[in-house]
């Protein structure tokens, strides 16, 4: 009976020895297939992707290599030797460097001044949740709420006039009509998603700066400056050029905000919608194709240089 016990024993170690070890898990559930169960989830997010994003992406830039006869060509790249095209995209860089650049700034500020603040207090969390709400206020919205503010009859605006400060700032920028209705105009406006999309994206990486690195710096004998000069701006340099990065993109990619508030194009967004109804450009077809492939390439490579500083910030974020 012992013999037969220790035989039945042997085996049975035998048989778990050579069956593989991932065949179960827990309660006899398989962990492949649990995994595979789990990938079914993002079906619904993979499906909205493919057919809301993917298929018109690829439907309005594949649009630009054919001709109105439905033939492959590569002739319709000459639109970007147009110089209504050339001003259009220096247009939408000028502005999108400016309200990044500036928005960067403010924005790194604002997240140095809540750096003194508690993380749970009412400050902090106030400035969180105004930022996550801003940041997503724009079209028609945000284009009413400055029309009503700085506009040709805005409150701000006939305040000026009565004060006798507004006739050549708000009603006749450089003697072409109200500011907030040319090109130059965008920049003021673009400013208020701008800021707070960098408070949400720089605030974890000031958050990251550990405590003992100050105080390593004050015991080795370092100043205050030393200490942002030679440890903290070298540390947050990635990251905040990352968000550098992605306001420039944000704000290159605006569209709605910028379409109600100027009745022409000049800039990229609003001259693709222009091509779109009637092609000026002369013997070449499917232009507002070809200036959705220029934006997509500028957009490729910002965020593959967003992508690397974001890696590079996330080692003095763990």
């Amino acid at each position: 009976m012992g013999r037969r016990h220790r035989l039945t024993t042997t085996s049975m170690m035998s048989a778990a020895a050579i069956a593989p070890a991932t065949t179960t898990s827990g309660a006899g559930v398989s962990t492949p297939r649990r995994r595979s169960v789990a990938w079914l989830g993002l079906l619904p997010f993979a499906g909205y992707v493919l057919l809301f994003l993917a298929v018109p992406a690829v439907l309005a830039v594949g649009s630009g290599f054919f001709t109105r006869a439905g033939a492959f060509t590569l002739a319709n790249l000459a639109a970007f030797a147009d110089p209504n095209i050339q001003k259009a995209f220096l247009a939408s860089i000028g502005i999108s460097a400016l309200t990044a650049v500036a928005g960067a700034v403010i924005g790194a500020v604002v997240c140095f001044a809540l750096l003194g603040t508690r993380s749970d207090g009412f400050l902090r969390t106030a400035v969180d949740s105004a930022s996550s709400v801003l940041a997503q206020f724009g079209g028609v919205m945000l284009a009413f709420a400055f029309i009503a503010t700085i506009g040709q009859q805005g409150l701000i605006t006939k305040w000026l006039i009565s004060s006798g400060l507004a006739d050549n700032v708000f009603l006749n920028f450089n003697n072409q009509g109200p500011l907030l209705y040319q090109i130059s105009g965008l920049n003021i406006v673009y400013l208020y998603f701008q800021v707070p999309l960098m408070v949400l994206t720089f605030m974890p990486a000031m958050e990251g700066l550990k405590s003992t690195w100050a105080e390593a710096s004050a015991t080795l004998g370092g100043t205050r400056l030393t200490y942002w000069t030679r440890i903290g701006m070298p540390i947050l340099a990635p990251a905040f050029f990352g968000s550098l990065i992605l306001l420039f993109a944000n704000s290159f990619s605006s569209y709605a905000t910028a379409a109600a508030l100027l009745s022409q194009g000049g800039i990229i967004p609003l001259a693709i919608k222009q091509q779109s109804s009637s092609e000026t450009v002369v013997g070449v077809a499917n232009v507002s194709g070809v200036l959705a492939l220029g934006m997509v390439v500028v957009m490729i490579v910002l965020m593959t240089a967003y992508a690397a500083l974001q890696r590079r910030a996330s080692r003095w974020q763990r």
